[in-house]
């Protein structure tokens, strides 16, 4: 009995190894610390298979840098992108007119000539990565903090040098794990990219800031781009003449879906984690930086939503920058109920003793880690108040108040005009023209005074008066509310569009230098001049000396775990993060199953709610059960949830099964995992993804444009198939 016990015992453990899995794993190196643990949990093929530069094909060249920030990846030959909607909204959005509202109606092309160029919109493909810690870091050793790091810029220009090949490549060297490593990537950059297919909003964006960060999830989250290169396949700028990429390698498309337990691969391009900085800043996150984001963009939401429900034109042009405020709002939020509940900072108090007890047993403490943590009592101490005064310019000057952007490059034009930079005058003209318009097309007069009159005041009533220019301190005695308003907005051109654009094309040195006067302009003047020499400067000092503090702390925890892995914090470069489809218990008597279906949507229809108005269409399939060969059980999946550690970036990333095909377009996480980018949590974080069923679905019967299916490899029932459409390729287009 007691044997047959033990055996249950060590079973039941062996069980619980294979669930929820933290960290995102350099795929080069897995097959030295993940691949063993992830064939056991149902991984059937090889770390080759995801990652090799040997000539052959593997994942990663299916996968892209999509944007500045996402993941992307190819699922046909000729080219063809999915990635999230909210990726690739900025570009829908941009498309988007009162006459042509694809936000609200969606978008697809009929034929490769009606899909949509994205100016500035690239893609880039990882050629390969390498490990030069030992190039870096040559020369380094008894350096000064400041010597050491001209000599780490110097290596790493060299580096970057030879591995560009001549500039044929883009390339990155980046330190791991706060400089005690460094890796080299190089890419290959695309530069055409156009825009294929997005459905409505009320399909890619369903449920909005409501459910953003939420689980259970209704939300089709994809949109298509394709790649276009020049007739050799190589990179090249937009061109008619220019032709489908050609990829080395792209996605199968899985029509079997997931079950429980099944294994996950998340392949992407995870932004920014901290998951080893110490209880100081962790403190610092949970109790000022989240509260003091979160409060401002309290007040710029209720501002710019009150002006988009008022106008459909400004519902428009504000649906971009009112996405981008409220998911990291919103984010902050679920990470600080996160943090509290795994008491963050004494859980890495605790760290930090076992930490100094390893280092005394080792006989290190006196000589090399006292004075790290004594450096940390007194850094954070300066950083607590300076990094508060910063989030408050980043938040209200810099990302806040919408004029001051154009103020701000305006007095870059003028500076410019005032050094006599004769040479490139007509260019700059020609920038700012471009700038502006792209501006005042998506600007709302009205909205941004009440940003201006509602944000100001936070920004001097918050902070202590050293962080504040005495200027702004005898306007906002002076001046309030509409008074203000008058005083600087009315008395300003740069709201004035016609105005600015006559001054721009006669181009008069003498009216444009007269700008700087302009009211706006000097108020934003004083108050970034006060930023960048009084605060920011003292931040990155800060910072700085953080970081290098923290490579000695980071130093010692890689001694201290000496022989077991350690991933990196992620940096916006390729990782793997590996788990199984599970849901979870959000709280006492709850439970929330792995998955949703088309059922859940149409229980949240409200076509009083802009987010939640489900399409005619979708209806009319739902109530005909027209759900073709991507139902299951008699319903359509829409979204499930599964344990794979992620963040921002990999939104879009692939979601891959046991078997390399393609399930899921990964797009966001929990809320009660948030806190992962900080500390990772196994019975909580689960990342969401969109049913590549659902998507299938969606381009097929939904929009008519099936035909985009012909391109893909779809895999159902143990055979590879081609997409068969649903309507005539006369009919292509929807």
């Amino acid at each position: 009995m007691r044997k047959i016990k033990l055996f249950i015992f060590a079973f039941l453990l062996f069980i619980g190894s294979l669930s929820a899995k933290e960290g995102m794993w350099i795929p080069l190196l897995l097959e030295k610390y993940t691949l063993s643990e992830m064939q056991e949990m149902g991984f059937q093929l090889s770390a080759e298979d995801i990652y090799t530069t040997d000539g052959t094909a593997s994942m990663k060249d299916a996968v892209v840098i999509f944007g500045g920030g996402c993941t992307g990846e190819l699922i046909s030959g000729e080219g063809l992108l999915i990635t999230n909607h909210h990726c690739g909204y900025s570009e829908i959005q941009s498309h988007s007119t009162m006459e042509n509202d694809y936000l609200t109606n969606g978008f697809w092309a009929g034929s490769r000539e009606e899909e949509l160029p994205n100016p500035g919109l690239s893609v880039r493909f990882l050629e390969y990565m390498e490990d030069v810690t030992s190039q870096v870091l040559e020369g380094t050793n008894n350096l000064s903090a400041e010597e050491k790091e001209r000599k780490i810029q110097s290596n790493i220009l060299c580096v970057a040098k030879e591995a560009s090949d001549g500039e044929k490549y883009m390339v990155e060297v980046k330190p791991l794990f706060y400089g005690n490593q460094y890796y080299v990537y190089v890419y290959k950059v695309y530069r055409d990219v156009r825009l294929v297919g997005a459905p409505p909003s009320a399909i890619g964006k369903f449920g909005g800031d409501t459910d953003n960060w939420m689980w259970p999830r209704h939300t089709g989250d994809f949109s298509l781009f394709r790649i276009y290169a020049d007739e050799n396949n190589e990179p090249a700028d937009y061109s008619p003449d220019n032709v489908p990429f050609k990829p080395k390698k792209f996605f199968s498309i899985s029509l079997n879906g997931v079950q429980p337990e099944d294994f996950t691969m998340v392949l992407g391009n995870p932004g920014r984690t901290m998951e080893y900085i110490p209880s100081h800043e962790v403190d610092i996150i949970l109790n000022q930086r989240d509260p003091d984001r979160i409060a401002i963009r309290d007040k710029k939401l209720e501002i710019i939503s009150a002006a988009m429900e008022s106008d459909p034109e400004i519902r428009i042009q504000y649906s971009a920058k009112h996405a981008s405020i409220s998911n990291a709002w919103k984010k902050w939020q679920g990470e600080i109920l996160g943090l509290q509940r795994l008491d963050a900072v004494n859980k890495k108090l605790d760290f930090e003793k076992d930490f100094r007890n390893w280092a005394e047993t080792e006989g290190v403490w006196e000589s090399e880690y006292k004075k790290v943590f004594a450096n940390f009592d007194t850094l954070y101490f300066i950083y607590q108040d300076f990094i508060k005064a910063s989030d408050y310019y980043s938040e209200i000057v810099l990302r806040g108040i919408e004029l001051f952007q154009v103020a701000a490059s305006v007095d870059n034009m003028v500076r410019n005009l005032e050094n006599n930079q004769d040479i490139k005058w007509e260019s700059q003209l020609k920038s700012a023209e471009e700038y502006l318009s792209s501006f005042f097309k998506d600007y709302n007069r009205a909205t941004d005074e009440k940003l201006f009159t509602e944000l100001l005041p936070m920004l001097a009533s918050d902070l202590k008066p050293e962080f504040l220019p005495v200027y702004l301190i005898e306007l906002l005695s002076k001046h309030q509310g509409e008074d203000l308003v008058k005083k600087v907005y009315g008395k300003s051109v740069l709201h004035n569009w016609p105005e600015m654009k006559e001054l721009l094309a006669e181009g008069n040195k003498q009216q444009l230098l007269k700008l700087r006067q302009d009211p706006i302009v000097e108020l934003y003047n004083r108050l970034n001049f006060h930023f960048e020499t009084t605060i920011n400067p003292v931040v990155n000092v800060v910072s700085k000396r953080i970081d290098q503090n923290m490579e000695s702390y980071m130093a010692g925890i890689m001694k201290m775990k000496a022989g077991e892995p350690l991933y990196p914090d992620a940096n916006l470069t390729l990782r793997v993060a590996y788990g199984k489809v599970e849901g979870y218990n959000p709280q006492d008597g709850v439970k929330y199953k792995h998955y949703t279906t088309l059922k859940g949507v149409m229980e949240k229809d409200n076509p009083e709610i802009y987010d939640y108005d489900v399409p005619v269409r979708l209806r009319e399939l739902y109530d005909t059960k027209d759900f073709g060969r991507y139902a299951a059980n008699g319903d359509l999946p829409v979204c499930f949830t599964a344990s794979n550690h992620t963040t921002g970036g990999n939104s879009g990333s692939p979601v891959i099964n046991a078997e390399g095909h393609l399930v899921g377009v990964n797009f966001d996480r929990c809320w009660e995992g948030t806190m992962s980018d900080i500390m990772y949590d196994p019975e909580m974080c689960r990342n969401i993804a969109v049913d590549i069923r659902y998507v299938l679905f969606l381009i097929d019967k939904f929009a008519g444009a099936g035909y985009l299916l012909e391109e893909m490899e779809l895999v159902g029932g143990g055979e590879k198939v081609r997409g068969t459409t649903s309507i005539d390729a006369k009919n292509q287009g929807g």
